[in-house]
């Protein structure tokens, strides 16, 4: 708005060359009502009417200012001269204004999602680097993904996110942070747009995304399914790579390299126990939870047992004290072997495996995960036995903020 005040304030310096245009006509009441313009009425007195409205409201009611500028153009469209001239920069410059004031109203307060994306486009046609209607396109487009179930707004979600990022972290800043509370807030927000998109095309980009958004001090923190997501996206991402990798094992005599290889394998288990104890925890009794913190809970169970022999000893106390550490970052490749010997590995039962099967849900969020396929290292390694899998969650927006 105070961009759109300058503006304004701008083209008024302009009035002063347009007022001595009309010195030598016939002085014309400011109470006489503009005249609706029409074909063959470009007349003096026409002409004044109408100027003198648009003199009268430009300071005190922009928009009846730009209807009797427009009348002026519209009935004397081949007039050249400084009025026109102003009278078209004026409209510009309150047209754009009114576009941009329109915006987050029909975004946010009326979720006409279809005709605010629309007109947000309009605007960054002629501002591409508008740092606030790009935020707002990032974030309105996730909201229109979600709520039309249109899969083909996701990448514009992303695209305008990337923008906004960017332009954020070369210090640029918005004329407001609405509706969000700060810089960090607004960027916590967009990575999450990002990782959530990614977790179905591209588990790993989603990881660094999603671990960046909730990494801020925002609502994000505490939002179970985030956690969840980056379960997920450690599943599907570096733990499927490494686990298909690490079937090259199989069969044969354990060596360093293949006890590194589990190593490896061990810390992306670990990272998915993590994250899903999170979600676990921060679900808690709320019942809005409920049955996504069940499948959390199996999820979670799965693993732990997978990781420490089938038992599930110590993974309540786990639970309850996983919020007062820090999330663990993404993992560094081990290249070299710990001095204590390596970590206990199953005896029995491995997670599931990710597939196809996968890819339902929501516009924006997955239906659900399956843990990805794990082989077991005993004497010798060895291919994986069945798999086992855990119920699909119902989609969540809890985040969403209007």
């Amino acid at each position: 708005m105070k961009t759109f005040i300058r503006l304004l304030a701008i083209y008024a310096s302009l009035a002063v060359i347009a007022v001595t245009a009309f010195t030598n006509k016939p002085a014309v009441s400011a109470q006489t009502p503009a005249p609706a313009a029409a074909q063959g009425a470009c007349t003096d007195e026409a002409k004044g009417a109408w100027y003198a409205d648009f003199m009268k409201f430009r300071t005190t009611d922009p928009a009846k200012a730009a209807e009797a500028g427009k009348k002026y153009l519209a009935g004397c469209p081949q007039e050249e001269g400084d009025i026109p001239t102003y009278l078209k920069k004026w409209i510009a410059a309150y047209d754009k204004g009114a576009r941009r004031g329109k915006f987050q109203p029909l975004l946010y307060n009326d979720k006409k999602y279809t005709e605010a994306l629309a007109l947000g486009k309009e605007i960054l046609a002629e501002e591409p680097e508008n740092l606030r209607v790009l935020i707002d396109m990032g974030w309105g487009s996730y909201l229109a993904a979600v709520a039309l179930k249109n899969e083909s707004l996701n990448a514009d979600a992303v695209n305008y996110a990337k923008k906004a990022i960017q332009l954020l972290e070369a210090n640029k800043a918005p004329e407001s942070w609405t509706p969000f509370k700060s810089k960090e807030e607004t960027l916590a927000y967009l990575y999450n747009v990002i990782g959530r998109q990614a977790v179905k095309s591209n588990p790993t980009d989603a990881l660094k995304s999603l671990i960046k958004s909730v990494q801020m001090e925002t609502d994000l923190k505490k939002d179970p399914w985030n956690y969840y997501f980056i379960g997920f996206s450690y599943e599907g991402g570096p733990y499927a790579t490494l686990s298909a990798d690490y079937k090259r094992f199989a069969g044969k005599d354990e060596t360093p390299e293949s006890k590194l290889a589990l190593e490896n394998v061990n810390q992306l288990i670990d990272r998915i126990v993590d994250a899903y104890a999170r979600a676990v925890a921060l679900a808690g009794s709320d019942a809005k939870y409920a049955a996504n913190k069940k499948d959390w809970l199996d999820a979670l169970s799965t693993w732990y047992k997978y990781r420490h022999n089938s038992s599930d000893a110590g993974m309540n106390e786990m639970i309850a004290s996983v919020l007062s550490k820090p999330l663990p970052p993404l993992p560094t490749p081990i290249t070299t072997l710990p001095a204590s010997a390596p970590a206990a590995t199953p005896t029995s039962g491995t997670p599931g495996a990710v597939g196809a099967n996968n890819a339902g849900g929501s516009a924006a969020l997955p239906a659900g995960a399956k843990p990805a396929t794990a082989v077991t290292t005993t004497t010798k390694t060895t291919t994986a036995p069945a798999t086992t899998t855990t119920t699909k969650p119902k989609p969540r927006n809890n985040h969403r903020r209007n």
